[in-house]
């Protein structure tokens, strides 16, 4: 496994998308690659300050809603 495809592999585990075999290979590619290791702890601890966040968005309709104002204003 190429670091590339480690990297990805590793997005894919965080959120429960990596197929066994992937999350298989990743483990090994860990094992030798200090690079890979380092973006995946720090990968680990983005996912987790993002949940500690409890960021909330605004709900759909709000969101249609500034953007047909700034559609109509960008317009003029």
């Amino acid at each position: 496994m190429k670091c590339n495809e480690a990297q990805n592999v590793c997005d894919k585990s965080q959120y429960k998308e990596a197929t066994l075999w992937e999350r298989i290979k990743l483990v090994i590619h860990l094992l030798y690659c200090k690079t890979c290791r380092g973006y995946s702890f720090n990968n680990k601890k983005l996912t987790q300050v993002i949940h500690k966040a409890k960021i909330e968005t605004l709900p759909e309709e709000e969101k249609k809603h500034l953007k047909e104002i700034i559609e109509k204003e960008v317009s003029h």
